[in-house]
């Protein structure tokens, strides 16, 4: 692992922030961030701001994504550049941090966000890049010309954030070329403009900043039964159409085996997803596994033959309580609280193609689906599906998270790239070794259909309640502390751990149109 991977926060900035979300909600928590936000004054760096005495607002800390950009990573150079880039989103974190302990700085200095806390990072950043330049060049690669654009970072008001990324979707679809409902395609969203400002408070009841001060915020939610059917049809099936099914139970991780590590996008950095996940199917998945030892792990599989590693981030219900993580990295320092929400259900299964046949997969395909940072990067990669049951054939929510009438469960559906290059077991983005079907069904570019792993999650949730511009109870997924938990960053890990004859017997069942497990 490179030089700079397991980099951990300094004591000083972890002492401030925990001191100061112990003054706001008794420890293990952020606290709001404040300043005074106007749309039309702005200088070069794109911190908005005002001299004029105006409303307090939530400010999150923008960056763009490195990491989608660097599509050509040598393999050589990627455990060492994955590190480079885990070392960013420590930075963001960071500087996220710092916004909610300056408040009273920033009130009383109009350029102190872009002084102290936006130039800062910038030069780190600088830095990095530098450092992800040497890293590929040395084994031979070319890093992107334009690398440096994205450098710069801006601090946004909480009125000028949605989960679309900037985005105006106002009830529109979010057109990810997702599936959902095991096989049946489904594209929507529902989403009304966000407005983060407010004040946080314990005891369940808060404001549209959410127990830790970074969401969710009431416009988040949306009564289910109050939105129109937006689920489209499946793809028309043709002859050659893999019409079977294989479903593997391996549990709901009843057992608690959570760490807010990433091995795919993260190897060898501890606290590399800034988040807590929820692991079911292999037992030894952290951020220092590697395919032995994935290979020799236990497995909570009822198929013992599938050792492959499911993983989430949890949902918490943000009702004034705190869970085991509240003081630590990628829990309540992060502004990740409330407490965790195990699923009720959780039902995995591969299918086939409306189109044609499906080729095994390679042992140790890694697959994301979704994407962890659509309020930075917009929903161009987004994956989530949010529903009731009772619902899910309606109505399929990408950028809202739904209130369920009494009686029906809050559901999590996700329906992973099922076209695959062919060659390679993940790529330097984790994204363009697999694609998404065609609206047809069909894979493009020269890629072969996969069978496809579809999740659906069931929770029982308490119906939040919104009163007056504010959210009682709110339940929200995990996620980095600058992405305001918004539905929209929902997404799903993979690593297929089964041998080559189990991926075979897995594919012969689908094509031969069964009912396996």
């Amino acid at each position: 692992m490179g030089r700079n991977t397991r980099k951990r926060r300094s004591s000083m900035a972890t002492k401030a922030i925990a001191a100061s979300a112990a003054l706001a909600l008794g420890g293990g928590g952020l606290i709001w961030a404040n300043f005074y936000a106007s749309a039309h004054e702005s200088n070069n760096k794109g911190w908005n701001q005002t001299k004029s005495a105006a409303a307090s607002q939530a400010a999150t800390i923008s960056c763009p994504d490195v990491g989608q950009k660097l599509t050509n990573v040598p393999a050589q150079a990627r455990n060492d550049v994955s590190g480079e880039l885990s070392n960013l989103d420590r930075q963001i974190t960071e500087a996220y941090q710092r916004l909610a302990t300056t408040r009273d700085a920033q009130a009383r200095d109009a350029s102190f966000v872009q002084n102290s806390i936006l130039q800062p990072l910038q030069d780190r950043r600088k830095n990095i890049f530098d450092r992800i330049r040497l890293e590929i060049t040395r084994v031979g690669g070319t890093a992107p010309a334009d690398l440096d654009t994205l450098i710069n970072c801006t601090a946004t008001p909480a009125s000028q954030t949605n989960a679309g990324g900037g985005q105006a979707n106002n009830g529109g679809q979010a057109n990810n070329g997702g599936q959902a409902n095991n096989g049946q395609t489904a594209n929507p969203s529902q989403s009304a403009p966000a407005n983060n400002g407010g004040q946080a408070n314990t005891g369940g009841q808060t404001g549209n900043g959410g127990q830790a001060g970074n969401g969710p915020n009431a416009a988040d939610f949306v009564d289910i039964t109050k939105v129109q059917a937006n689920v489209p049809a499946k793809p028309r099936k043709t002859g050659q159409a893999s019409t079977g099914t294989f479903t593997t139970r391996c549990g709901v991780n009843a057992n608690g085996n959570h760490n807010t590590d990433n091995v795919i996008v993260a190897p060898g950095v501890t606290n590399g997803a800034h988040h807590l996940h929820d692991y079911v199917g292999n037992q030894s998945n952290d951020a220092f596994a590697n395919n032995d030892k994935f290979a020799a792990a236990e497995t909570t599989c009822q198929n013992q033959q599938d050792k492959s590693s499911y993983y989430w981030p949890v949902i918490r219900l943000q009702n004034g309580t705190q869970d085991f993580d509240q003081n630590n990295d990628g829990g309540g320092k992060e502004g990740n609280v409330g407490k965790i929400l195990v699923a009720k259900q959780a039902q995995i299964k591969f299918v086939g193609s409306p189109t044609s046949k499906v080729t095994a997969m390679p042992e140790f395909l890694r697959i994301i689906t979704g994407d962890a940072k659509t309020t930075t990067n917009g929903l161009a990669n987004a994956n989530a599906h949010w529903s009731c049951t009772g619902f899910e054939n309606k109505v399929q929510l990408t950028t809202q998270y739904p209130i369920c009438p009494k009686g029906s469960s809050v559901v999590r559906t996700f329906a992973f790239q099922s076209c695959w290059d062919g060659q390679n077991i993940d790529s330097a983005n984790h994204r363009t070794h697999v694609a998404f079907a065609d609206a047809n069904g069909n894979c493009a570019n020269g890629f072969k259909a996969i069978p496809q792993l579809t999740m659906r999650l069931v929770y029982d949730v308490p119906a939040p309640v919104i009163q007056n511009g504010q959210v009682k109870n709110p339940y929200a997924v995990d996620g980095f502390p600058e992405q305001l938990h918004k539905a929209a960053t929902d997404h799903d890990d993979f690593i297929n751990v089964m041998s080559a004859a189990q991926n075979t017997k897995l594919a012969n069942c689908i094509n031969r149109g069964q009912r396996c497990q």
